[in-house]
């Protein structure tokens, strides 16, 4: 469980050559054993944050989110969390053709996960939301999954650097069209129903 989360936050190039090397999995078991236990620090921390920490603008009292809408947001953010790895792996597994590669969808999907890992970790700092920290460490997170991603996709899908480049390069300009795209449905389903209540 988790086995490879510290080598991918600590030394991601030795990281991706093992698990290049590794035998395919299963998808079920990638999810079970990473995705979806990372996946859960975003959630828990936006909503602890969001419903019993509060917002602190100025020199004002805390902002808080009632607890049932809080939850509701968390929720709604995790099930985000964890379809945009899928997308994701299935966006790098259709582009694959195209730099000369022909990988499994499991392996992008591996990618694509493992990618996400500091955006998951980093979240914590969810919990204390003071505009300054999850600005700076929103910013630590990206490029290191920026990082990630540039030197993963040749070592995964067994392509020069140079193809890699460009290939990693369609990925990021896509992630970037995935996230205006959930942050619209957010902001849609929010508008169709879903009301924000805040507590003092």
């Amino acid at each position: 469980m988790l086995k490879h989360l510290l080598g991918i936050l600590f030394s991601p190039d030795r990281e991706w050559d093992i698990i290049d090397h590794e035998e395919s999995g299963s998808l079920v078991r990638l999810y079970l054993t990473h995705v979806m236990i990372l996946a859960a620090i975003p959630a828990i921390s936006g909503y602890i944050g969001a419903s019993v920490v509060g917002w602190k603008v100025g020199n004002g009292d805390p902002v808080r989110l009632a607890s049932d809408v809080a939850l509701v947001m968390a929720i709604l953010g995790y099930i985000a969390a964890c379809g945009g790895v899928v997308v994701m792996g299935i966006f790098i597994h259709w582009m694959a053709k195209t730099y000369g590669s022909d990988p499994s969808l499991y392996r992008c999907i591996v990618l694509s996960a493992y990618t996400a890992t500091p955006l998951f970790v980093i979240s914590i700092f969810a919990v204390y939301p003071v505009l300054w920290v999850i600005m700076l460490a929103a910013l630590t997170a990206i490029a290191h999954a920026v990082y990630l991603l540039y030197h993963g996709i040749p070592i995964m899908m067994h392509i020069p650097k140079e193809q890699g480049f460009l290939y990693a390069s369609s990925v990021l300009t896509a992630s970037l069209v995935v996230l205006v795209a959930s942050v619209a449905g957010m902001i849609i389903l929010i508008s169709t129903g879903l009301s924000f209540t805040f507590v003092s």
